[in-house]
């Protein structure tokens, strides 16, 4: 097996957003759109991409706030704005793809989801790993930012620093995980550097915030599920606490072909078990012609 080469690139965008992003596979090969989530960026792919870039081109670009990409100061932290730089992306970048699949996992769930809703006719299919569209899918891990969607006071916005912590950060990665030598330590190391960086409070506070616009558009995500009845494979890591099992299930409710595997792992599903995810997504977009 001959492992493809991931590249890294800026793009600056003409909003002014300098975009940096991963890809690899062959730019005339199927395309998958990896968006990643919180706190990491698209570094947490980097085992995922050589696997699927064998027949793939795969595509993970950083968030604004998130990994190394970089927006003026005045940019504000919500999550239709992070979807907005994520779209603007996909239509300057060298090669736009005019059809992909979207592999939604954490904050790339209402990032992907909403360019469902403004593209259905571009979305092949969508691979969604603790990626969650249904209440039921969100985990105790959420109780301090439903207190601050109820009430933003400083009590509530101070209840949810602990999230922002190194032990909370490296819990994620190793939460769930059988056998955490799977893990490389770099991971939750770099996601904290980044995160400690200045501003970076103030960035992750607004978006937990913001989250709550995200339920809001649970109905139309469902909507868009049960009406286009797109290919959807839910790989779950089924120790995740942030988003728990039953978000995956939930799935089936509007799209009864779904096909729900639940992967022996947490969160970070594709940093522990990147070769079980990637032979899991091969075979499903290879079921669905996608290849």
């Amino acid at each position: 097996m001959h492992f493809k080469t991931i590249t890294t690139q800026f793009l600056t965008l003409l909003s002014g957003e300098k975009v940096f992003w991963r890809e690899a596979g062959h730019v005339n090969s199927p395309t998958i759109l990896l968006l990643h989530g919180f706190p990491t960026s698209s570094n947490q792919f980097r085992y995922l991409m050589p696997l699927l870039a064998q027949k793939y081109r795969v595509i993970a670009p950083d968030y604004p706030g998130f990994g190394f990409t970089e927006v003026a100061s005045n940019y504000t932290y919500t999550f239709d704005n992070l979807f907005g730089t994520v779209d603007a992306f996909l239509e300057q970048m060298p090669s736009p793809p005019s059809k992909y699949s979207i592999y939604i996992f954490d904050y790339g769930a209402p990032v992907g989801l909403r360019l469902a809703l403004k593209y259905p006719e571009k979305i092949q299919a969508i691979v969604t790993q603790n990626g969650n569209a249904y209440v039921e899918g969100m985990g105790e891990f959420w109780d301090p930012a439903r207190a601050l969607w109820a009430n933003d006071t400083k009590e509530t916005r101070d209840a949810i620093l602990p999230l922002f912590t190194f032990n909370t950060t490296k819990s994620q990665y190793d939460n769930g995980v059988a056998d955490t030598s799977r893990v490389d330590p770099a991971s939750y190391w770099l996601d904290q550097v980044l995160m400690d960086r200045p501003g970076q409070i103030e960035i992750q506070t607004s978006l937990f915030k913001d989250y709550a616009s995200n339920l809001k558009l649970y109905p139309g995500f469902q909507e868009y599920f049960r009406k286009s009845q797109v290919p959807v494979l839910a790989c779950w890591g089924k120790h995740d606490f942030i988003f728990i099992p039953p978000g995956a299930e939930a799935f089936k409710r509007d799209l009864p072909n779904a096909e729900i595997k639940f992967v022996d792992a947490g969160h970070f599903a594709s940093v522990s078990n990147a070769d079980e995810i990637a032979e899991l997504m091969v075979n499903f977009l290879s079921k669905n012609k996608i290849h």
